[in-house]
């Protein structure tokens, strides 16, 4: 059997995915995109923290974990 030990920490600010000998492989803001109206992710991380406070009235950009 395979076993990885893998490490996330799901921040308010950012998201962290850490593998042991490579360190932090993901780093990113802990945002997303949703579209109002079919409930579809439209974006993550980065491209969703761009569309903050930009968005039209069918797309919300928010921080999950606040």
């Amino acid at each position: 059997m395979f076993i990885k030990k893998i490490g996330i920490d799901l921040g308010t600010a950012t998201t962290l995915v850490y593998l042991p000998k490579k360190g932090v492989v993901v780093n990113e803001p802990t945002v997303v995109a949703i579209s109002i109206e079919d409930n579809r992710i439209l974006a993550v991380g980065s491209q969703a923290k761009e569309m903050l406070g930009r968005t039209p009235e069918t797309i919300i950009a928010l921080r999950p974990m606040k």
